[in-house]
């Protein structure tokens, strides 16, 4: 079980987070990023696992710019509120919480960032703008196809669901076409957060794979 924390911005933002310790001495730490549903049960129970692999884990309520301590779950009454968020996103304002997570669990080893759904476009963002990163890894982020001309300062791990509503395999073949430099994975037969265990475009058998690479690409990249 992680704790809760209080952090500040740059801009004088303070904001939670959700903190998770390893066992044992932490090898490194990450920097967990939250889907549109706020650092929820799903959010909280990523950064466990994480922190089960030996990395300090952070999850920074990055809603609280909206709505203090927000999280909901996925009913499509939920998922039509969440979506209305969208309209209001700041993502430089965004990548300062991002940055003051990241400051706060820079102990002895590197970092890396991990994002889901519009965490996974703050991840390649952060990727791509923030000092201090390792690793990225990116899962469904519808907007990366519109920042893809940014290069990551890091090593950068996408995936996608081959049948996601929302992420058109076109958008996917231009990120692979102007983001070579970068390891993305399509996953047959899975839609748009197919890695969530709480939804009902849960894809277990793309979920585990997405998630063994996603451990090897953090291993490679943070020993």
């Amino acid at each position: 079980m992680g704790q809760k924390l209080k952090l500040t911005a740059s801009d004088g933002h303070d904001f939670g987070a959700y903190r998770a310790e390893p066992a044992g001495a932490a090898k490194g730490s990450v920097v967990v990023i939250q889907e549109i549903f706020g650092v929820n049960h799903h959010i909280r129970a990523v950064s466990d696992r994480v922190a089960e692999l030996g990395y300090t884990a952070i999850a920074p309520q990055l809603f609280d710019r909206f709505e203090p301590d927000f999280e909901s779950g996925y009913s499509p009454d939920e998922i039509a509120h969440c979506r209305g968020f969208l309209a209001n996103i700041d993502w430089d304002a965004f990548l300062r919480d991002v940055e003051a997570a990241r400051a706060v669990v820079a102990v002895p080893g590197r970092t890396a960032i991990v994002g889901f759904c519009m965490g996974g476009s703050v991840a390649f963002l952060g990727a791509c703008r923030i000092d201090g990163f390792d690793a990225a890894v990116a899962y469904y982020g519808g907007r990366i196809v519109d920042f893809s001309n940014e290069v990551p300062r890091c090593p950068t791990q996408m995936h996608f669901g081959e049948l996601d509503e929302s992420i058109p395999m076109s958008a996917v073949e231009t990120i692979k076409a102007k983001r070579g430099d970068c390891d993305i994975h399509v996953y047959p037969g899975a839609a748009h957060g197919f890695h969530c265990d709480e939804r009902g475009s849960f894809h277990p058998e793309a979920a585990k794979a997405a998630w063994e690479r996603t451990t090897a690409w953090l291993a490679g990249h943070m020993a």
